[in-house]
């Protein structure tokens, strides 16, 4: 039997909004998104799981090269494996500090107060590890290469970052360099990169964050009419 690509092919779900919803909503999602803040002091208040669930399960519904989803999402509490990424990547932060930041990088980092101790990885109930897949595993165990990984592996970060936004957690995208380390202590295979380490979970009590501002629309965009 020959499948026609027409037979590929369902229809689009989707209502329109009428103009006036569709400022609301608008405006009412950039209100929500704007009080979005990267924050290091977690509670170890624990979250359920089927929240962290429905996050991944946004993050896998974004837009992909090919549509080969080159994404893979390690979910962990277990807290030997937090204390276990806690060591191997302050290893790495002590290294960047001491050592591999330029004199440039460090002072942009300072007004963020940030260091080489990283407890958060062991305080937030959840960590997410976010892979990227260069290839995929065909069904005879062929590799299959993969398209536009790093555009497609960011764009569903960020919709892994705003579900669990929304969701009422808040969020610190982790990068310690390298970070082999992790797909040793996940055990995730070799057509497997780590693209960045996502902590979430409550704030602590009282939190604070550094006082910074976001660039407004005027110079962030440009509008061709």
């Amino acid at each position: 039997m020959v499948v026609s690509m027409r037979d590929r092919f369902v229809p689009l779900t989707f209502k329109e909004k009428p103009l006036s919803q569709m400022k609301a909503d608008s405006l009412a999602y950039y209100e929500l998104m704007s009080r979005r803040r990267t924050v290091r002091d977690f509670s170890d208040r624990p979250v359920d799981r089927m929240v962290i669930e429905n996050a991944i399960r946004t993050a896998g519904s974004a837009p992909s090269g090919a549509n080969m989803q080159p994404w893979h999402f390690v979910a962990i509490s277990d807290s030997k494996l937090k204390s276990d990424i806690r060591k191997a990547a302050e290893i790495e932060e002590r290294a960047f500090y001491e050592r591999r930041a330029s004199d440039e990088w460090l002072e942009a980092l300072a007004p963020l107060g940030t260091d080489s101790e990283k407890p958060f990885l062991e305080i937030a109930p959840w960590l997410i590890v976010i892979f990227l897949q260069k290839f995929s595993q065909g069904k005879d165990d062929t590799r299959l290469k993969n398209y536009y990984t790093s555009e497609s592996v960011g764009i569903a970060t960020g919709f892994l970052i705003s579900a669990l936004h929304n969701a009422g957690l808040v969020t610190l995208t982790h990068t310690p360099s390298p970070m082999k380390f992790l797909s040793e202590l996940c055990g995730r295979p070799s057509i497997e990169r780590p693209y960045l380490l996502l902590v979430t979970g409550y704030p602590a009590d009282e939190v604070t964050v550094p006082a910074i501002e976001k660039l407004p629309l005027d110079v962030i965009s440009t509008f061709v009419e």
